[in-house]
């Protein structure tokens, strides 16, 4: 008896797609790559089929486009999906502050031309941390291009935040000088890094030093933590943005997804359900993780993920 011929996979779609065989093997794998916007040059991941609908990762802070690496290969089995690092962190340029702006607003623009600059015209957006502030601007400015959003661990509500951690900015946006700058500076020690990534994460044994590893080499590089103050100075603009981005979000009523670590430190379920109030259709998934769920539950996550799409 012959047997069928196995395949990863369709021979079927092989014969009608127009690549090659090593193309459609190795689509789900990312590339690594630069594009120049300005005066900054920003690495990006992209992986999955340019023809498909595309989702945009904005990664949080003090990570880079790495924390989706195990992210990118579930879902670019059907979609094109595109990574970015912001200026000043992962592989991306860190030009000194009179080379470049290291605010949300102009972070926002850089990552704007960046989607541009790549052809794409649509997305669904993925939220993590600095993602939310960045991925709302892109939505606010461009709303036609937003297909749907998905957040995690990124709040748009003041109710959202730790009092513990509000109480260690408060000072430092009320006057910034080197007193108030302290206690922030402690965000970039290794210690502090790696405590983001374990605390509250109920499969702590999964989370991989790599993850901290990899952001504390940012962190350490010279001049990073002057970037990474300038940043953390700005936040406040977000928060002063937070009705405005209400507004939109009640406008636009976007598709939504909400995929939570239901014990982060920093933002907590009283944001997920301010949003809820504003968008009551979203579906909201809780997960026994932290600030970076991925890190532990990266399977139910991406499947909550393939699932919205297909919608």
């Amino acid at each position: 008896m012959t047997r069928p011929l196995k395949t990863a996979i369709p021979l079927a779609a092989f014969l009608l797609g127009s690549g090659t065989w090593a193309e459609a093997m190795n689509s789900d794998r990312p590339s690594y790559n630069r594009a120049e916007i300005g005066e900054v040059s920003i690495f990006y991941r992209e992986a999955g089929p340019k023809n498909a609908p595309t989702i945009l990762l904005l990664h949080g802070f003090p990570s880079s486009s790495h924390m989706f690496r195990d992210l990118i290969p579930k879902l670019a089995q059907e979609y094109h999906v595109v990574a970015p690092d912001y200026p000043g962190f992962g592989q991306s340029s860190a030009p000194d502050a009179e080379g470049y702006d290291y605010d949300f607003a102009t972070l926002a623009e850089t990552i704007d031309a960046f989607t541009q600059g790549l052809g794409i015209e649509s997305y669904t957006l993925y939220m993590q941390d600095f993602g939310g502030p960045v991925g709302l601007r892109l939505a606010q400015k461009h709303p036609e291009r937003v297909e749907g959003l998905i957040i995690q661990n990124a709040t748009f509500h003041a109710e959202g935040w730790n009092p513990d951690i509000v109480a260690q900015f408060a000072p430092f946006w009320a006057e910034r000088t080197a007193e108030t700058e302290q206690p922030l500076r402690a965000f970039f020690k290794p210690e502090t890094t790696q405590w983001q990534y374990t605390h509250g994460s109920g499969r702590s044994d999964q989370v991989s030093p790599d993850a901290w590893v990899s952001d504390q080499a940012g962190l350490n590089r010279p001049g990073n933590s002057e970037i990474q103050l300038e940043y953390l100075w700005n936040y406040q603009d977000n928060i002063a943005r937070y009705p405005s981005w209400h507004e939109y979000l009640k406008q636009a009523q976007p598709d939504t997804l909400v995929v939570w670590g239901r014990n982060d430190p920093f933002f907590t379920q009283a944001g997920v359900t301010a949003l809820q109030g504003i968008l009551p259709e979203a579906q909201v998934n809780l997960y026994d993780a932290g600030h970076f769920a991925l890190e532990t539950h990266v399977s139910e996550i991406s499947d909550e993920i393939l699932r919205f799409m297909a919608r």
